[in-house]
């Protein structure tokens, strides 16, 4: 797994993580540590997203800073394929 997989793999662990507890604090709203939990999760969450932002470019849409699919610009995958 190279470093790019590595990190979003990690981004999407705490994502699950941030989640879960928003889905146990529905029903357990005066959990202290889970409220903690949650709030170190989103924190680490955000810095493994600017930290593969930065290297990679966007994860989302919505990250776009122009809000456009900036990753449509040339070139495409098949034009870096040698002719045969």
């Amino acid at each position: 797994m190279n470093e790019k997989q590595e990190l979003m793999k990690k981004i999407a662990t705490y994502d699950f993580a941030i989640v879960e507890l928003n889905l146990y604090l529905d029903t357990h709203p005066t959990d202290r540590d889970a409220k903690r939990k949650l709030a170190d999760f989103e924190e680490k969450s955000g810095v493994l997203r600017a930290e593969y932002e930065e290297k990679y470019g966007p994860i989302i849409f919505r990250d776009t800073p122009e809000k456009r699919m900036c990753w449509i610009k040339n070139p495409w995958p098949w034009d870096l394929c040698e002719e045969d």
